[in-house]
């Protein structure tokens, strides 16, 4: 259990880093100098532990200074949601789009800046994948966060979370990655306690209750659009295709205090879908050892947690940007 416990606090790393900011990325025919695409090797389990027990971020997914865009493991669905600035759950496209993973490092050209790079992401997606796609404004099914009929029961915080510079030294152990509304900074520690620091929109911490088996996340102060931001994140990666984006329908505004509880069983079944390497047990004969969801779709103990906090997640309906998949290969042209 103990290795499972990190490979899930890897996972929900991944979670958090799997979205870019929404709206569109700038028109331009910029294109990285030189970028070598391979498809990516599966995650070395062993070598994955040891960095999480050291304390160190996990190699995955988007890497970007002054000179070099580095993607690591990095699903091609997230890759077109990082180059078109958009959410990952509002791509459209084949289902397999999720199962190839990728490593790309790509070279900045003199004079660009890492605001530049969406454009030049857009620009190899379309050279090495054949890449067609465009925008849509559609009404889909929706999950609406609102206010359950009791009212809410989480407390408004008493502090207001402070914005960082985002060009500021990191701390030791500390990794900056790009969410969906702005940089956030995110550091493991050797129990699997995740901290992710998103300034002005408030700090979450992610870590494992082994007596209730649940993966805990708790803020002290977050938005309410932060906090459904992280359920559609969670659910669409659970649910998969079938799953819906949740919106904010609360009318709430203001920091609040939250504490939701996920189970272990759930999220590992997720890891098992999104091709996470599973830890294997001897007299498995080589199976994994990850135990069954409760609930196929992943969110049951996602609905019971948010009506702790009085909060109801309901069918609904709602227009949606959606990026359209026209057309893309599912092996990229060589380097």
């Amino acid at each position: 259990m103990k290795f499972h416990r990190r490979i899930v606090s890897a996972l929900i790393l991944l979670l958090f880093a799997s979205g870019a900011a929404s709206g569109q990325a700038p028109q331009s025919k910029l294109a990285f100098d030189v970028a070598t695409v391979k498809p990516a090797a599966p995650l070395d389990p062993a070598q994955l532990a040891a960095d999480i027990k050291a304390g160190r971020m996990p190699k995955v997914g988007q890497e970007i200074d002054a000179t070099r865009a580095t993607y690591t493991y990095t699903q091609l669905d997230e890759l077109i949601a990082m180059a078109y600035k958009m959410r990952l759950y509002q791509i459209s496209g084949p289902p397999w789009l999720s199962q190839e993973r990728f490593d790309i490092v790509a070279t900045i050209p003199e004079g660009a800046t890492k605001d530049d790079v969406p454009a030049m992401l857009q620009a190899l997606l379309a050279e090495r994948f054949k890449l067609v796609a465009h925008h849509a404004q559609e009404e889909h099914k929706v999950l609406g966060l609102v206010v359950g009929k009791g009212g809410p029961k989480m407390k408004e915080s008493a502090t207001t979370p402070q914005a960082f510079d985002p060009n500021s030294p990191l701390a030791p152990g500390e990794r900056q990655v790009d969410d969906a509304d702005g940089p956030m900074r995110v550091k493991m520690g050797s129990d699997a306690t995740i901290t992710a620091n998103m300034g002005a929109r408030g700090t979450i911490i992610e870590k494992i209750n082994r007596q209730n088996m649940t993966f805990d996340i708790t803020s002290s102060g977050v938005t309410m659009s932060g906090f459904t931001q992280l359920l559609s994140t969670i659910l669409m990666q659970m649910g998969g295709a079938n799953s819906r984006q949740v919106v904010d329908m609360t009318g709430l505004k203001g920091y609040y205090q939250i504490d939701v509880e996920i189970s272990i069983a759930d999220l590992m079944a997720m890891a098992r879908t999104q091709g996470m390497p599973m830890p294997a047990s001897p007299s498995s004969g080589g199976a994994n050892t990850v135990p069954e969801a409760s609930d196929p779709g992943g969110g049951s103990s996602v609905f019971e947690s948010v009506s702790h906090m009085g909060l109801k997640l309901e069918d609904s309906k709602a227009t949606v940007d959606r990026l359209v998949i026209d057309h893309i290969e599912k092996t990229p042209t060589e380097n």
